[in-house]
């Protein structure tokens, strides 16, 4: 068949006109002999065979035969044509509607797999298949994902190389701190590389996290936050959970990620941590909340950048280095979620993050 007609939107699109007025004439040629019945041929044409036959008297000329839609007369034209014409409008009109859909069709594929890539690097590749234009944009488009993963890989290997071989030469200057005499810089350099060296763990977690290719498992997200919170809680920290959850497809790893830093962002700076879950068919809804100072307004997007510390409500004295938020944003989209945050009107944060099911 391809050999005839070539596997194009153009083709398909001829096609399904083609058919459309095929499908057309051959309803309206049944839906005329059903309406005339055994006065087929229509009078006009039987009238026409009378009179030249001699056979026809004006007592038996029938009244102009009309149709009636909708309660609306239509002129006094052979029905047929009246037939016709609407089939043909129904037809095409359903065609048009039916060729829209097939022609938006592959845009909107194109749409999902560039805002999934947008969220997530590892994203399921376009499926090669439909007319050869689809089929080449999706082609390019998987080539394209699979460069740009390759490229940022790339990069973040590099910056992991170099986060970790920076540990060798800060813990040698580490040992030689320990050598020199006590004075007033000792204490100040102490602190200053074992800053770095917390720099640089983040750094690397950070990456990590970026660079992982964890498979979609069901997984219990109650039992999940259950252990975080006993966790926390054998630690001396007051952190509790409320609400009920059935498990749902995502990624372990990454949500516990996640999970981990928000709850420790929030007894970092708000003493307390309440973990919140609210599930419904389609998504489910993790809220965990901190009775801290919460966050400027203005400032709310800004803490998702890494290395991003708010002096206001977050300093050296309470630890981190500003990637807490950067990770568990990053770990969220892995998981198909959205992390946002907000302030809580009675005072303190609140961190949501919704995934769909």
């Amino acid at each position: 068949m391809k050999r005839f007609l070539p596997n194009t939107i153009f083709a398909r699109l001829f096609a399904l006109i083609v058919l459309a007025i095929m499908v057309s004439h051959v309803m309206t040629f049944i839906l005329v002999v059903n309406f005339y019945g055994r006065d087929f041929p229509p009078p006009g044409f039987r009238q026409h065979a009378e009179v030249q036959s001699g056979e026809f008297s004006e007592h038996r000329r029938p009244p102009p035969a009309t149709l009636k839609i909708a309660g609306f007369e239509l002129p006094p034209l052979p029905p047929g044509l009246w037939i016709g014409i609407i089939m043909q409008l129904l037809t095409l009109t359903a065609t048009a509607w039916f060729g829209a859909r097939f022609l938006a069709r592959p845009m909107q594929q194109i749409a999902h797999a560039s805002a999934q890539l947008a969220n997530n690097l590892y994203s399921v590749p376009m499926k090669v298949q439909g007319p050869d234009e689809v089929r080449q944009t999706a082609s390019v488009f998987n080539d394209m994902q699979h460069k740009v993963r390759e490229q940022i890989e790339e990069r973040e290997r590099f910056l992991a190389a170099v986060s970790h071989d920076l540990r060798t030469p800060l813990t040698r200057m580490k040992l030689r701190i320990e050598n020199l005499a006590e004075n007033y810089a000792k204490p100040k350099l102490r602190d200053d590389i074992s800053e770095m060296a917390v720099m640089l763990d983040a750094t690397l977690d950070y990456l990590r996290g970026r660079v992982s290719n964890e498979n979609l498992q069901l997984l219990n997200v109650q039992a999940l936050i259950e252990v975080i919170v006993e966790d926390a809680s054998a630690n001396g920290d007051s952190v509790r959970m409320q609400g009920n959850a059935e498990p749902l497809f995502t990624k372990p790893i990454a949500l516990r990620r996640c999970l981990t830093n928000l709850v420790e962002n929030a007894l970092r700076y708000g003493e307390d941590a309440v973990v919140s879950l609210i599930d419904t068919p389609t998504t489910l809804v993790i809220e965990v909340r901190d009775h801290g100072p919460g966050i400027p307004p203005e400032k709310m997007a800004a803490v998702f950048e890494p290395f991003v510390r708010l002096d206001a409500s977050r300093n050296k004295a309470l630890g981190g280095v500003g990637l807490g938020l950067s990770i568990a944003r990053e770990a969220a989209m892995q998981c198909d979620g959205r992390l946002t945050l907000r302030n809580a009107p009675d005072g303190g944060l609140i961190a949501s993050i919704a995934i769909k099911r």
